[in-house]
Parts: structure tokens; C-alpha cells; sequence
């Protein structure tokens, strides 16, 4: 992975940990990070390797910047999640989530996972929940994907959702299917292969084959 607008890990580290110094006083936040960067950056180079977006490649590199907010919302995801795996539930891993929720507006919380091929445009506002996620997973602002009386969705791989899209509840959402703008689904099955609008009282549901899904898809994601 080519790293941008960046030296080296330690100095990321120096970074994220500053930045932990100076939003939470956390005075011992000085290395701790350091032992989880690689980690994170093996999950960012997968992630990110399967992504035509223009943001998070070039011909020949996957790129990543800490100053772009799209890219360092992820990085902050996946070190509190990579914390909490190996560390349990801890101040660090509290403390990175609520960095990136105080940065970014995001709310991704630490537990939850998502899945290891996944972008985002445009982060702000958007709330991922404890569903079960499939890669090739694409949001924009302002998304919410979360529970319904004790229950929560499912998604299959190749899934979009734009902007203000929500899926709430005992939901399958088949391969292969784009959620339009400001739908919205509660307890709501959808097949692959499809392009969904609405709302669940009057939901539409527009037929496609699996190319053409894809083919919509390209600024977001390379060939298989």
C-alpha cells in the first residue's frame, strides 16, 4: 500500500494518538497505538484493492491518507474494532470510536462488523448497526442500517445504499442490489439482483440482471 500525505506508521501512530491526547486528555495514549497499525493497514490494503473509486486508488496503487476523512473514518473503524477483538472492551477502543464519531459524524461502533471489503463517500451522518454485512458494501451520508423490535437486517454481497437510504429490522437483502436515496425498509425481504425505491408501505422494487447492477457500480468497484 502506497501511504499518502503520510511518512511512516509511527508517525500515524503519533498522530491518531495526539489526536486521542487532545479530544479525550488521554495522557497515556503515547505507543499504543503502534501495535495494531500493521493490522489495520493489511485490512485497509484488502479493502481498498477492490475499489475503482478514484478517492482510493490510482492505476497502480491503493492509496490511503489520514487526511482524507472518507478513508481515515474506515482506519478508525478498523483499529477500535481490531482493538476490541484482540483487547476486549477497553478505554482505547471506546476512545476510538468516539474519535471517529467526533470527527467524522459517524456512529460505527467498535463491536459491530463490518465487513473486511467495504467504502464509503461522503461518511457524515451515516449509523451501522449490528447487522450481518457481505463485502462489496458501498454508503453515503447519512445511512442508517439497524434493529427493529430485537431484530436485524441481513445483507448480501455487492449492496449500495445512497444517500439517506435506511434498512431497519428482519430484513434479507439479496446479491447484487442498490438502495436508492431516501428509502426506506423495515422488516422488508428484497431479492438480488435489483434497484429499490420508497418506502415499505409502498415500496418499488425494479428487476435487473446481476451485469447491469454491476455495471452501475463501476465508479465504486473493479471487475470480478
Amino acid at each position: 500500500m502506497q501511504l499518502v500525505d503520510i511518512a511512516d506508521i509511527e508517525e500515524l501512530s503519533w498522530l491518531v494518538e495526539r489526536q486521542l491526547a487532545n479530544m479525550f486528555c488521554y495522557t497515556d495514549a503515547k505507543g499504543i497505538t503502534l501495535p495494531y497499525q500493521h493490522g489495520v493497514m493489511a485490512k485497509l490494503e484488502k479493502c481498498f484493492a477492490y475499489t475503482s473509486n478514484k478517492y482510493y486508488s490510482n492505476d497502480t496503487d491503493t492509496t490511503f491518507s489520514p487526511f482524507h476523512s472518507a478513508q481515515y473514518s474506515i482506519y478508525l473503524y478498523h483499529l477500535s474494532n481490531i482493538v476490541y477483538r484482540k483487547e476486549g472492551t477497553n478505554p482505547l477502543s471506546e476512545r476510538l470510536y468516539l474519535l471517529n464519531k467526533a470527527l467524522h459524524g459517524v456512529d460505527w461502533y467498535y463491536t459491530v462488523e463490518l465487513p473486511d471489503v467495504f467504502i464509503v463517500e461522503h461518511p457524515v451522518g451515516s449509523v451501522m448497526g449490528r447487522a450481518k454485512y457481505s463485502n462489496k458494501f458501498c454508503f453515503f451520508q447519512g445511512c442508517t442500517i439497524g434493529g427493529n423490535k430485537g431484530k436485524y437486517p441481513r445483507l448480501g454481497e455487492h449492496v449500495t445504499l445512497y444517500a439517506g437510504s435506511r434498512v431497519l429490522g428482519d430484513c434479507d437483502i439479496g446479491n447484487n442490489v442498490i438502495i436508492s436515496a431516501g428509502a426506506l425498509l423495515i422488516d422488508e425481504n428484497i431479492p438480488d439482483n435489483c434497484i429499490v425505491f420508497g418506502g415499505s408501505r409502498d415500496i418499488v422494487i425494479k428487476r435487473r440482471t446481476a451485469e447491469e447492477i454491476r455495471e452501475r457500480a463501476r465508479h465504486i468497484w473493479k471487475p470480478d
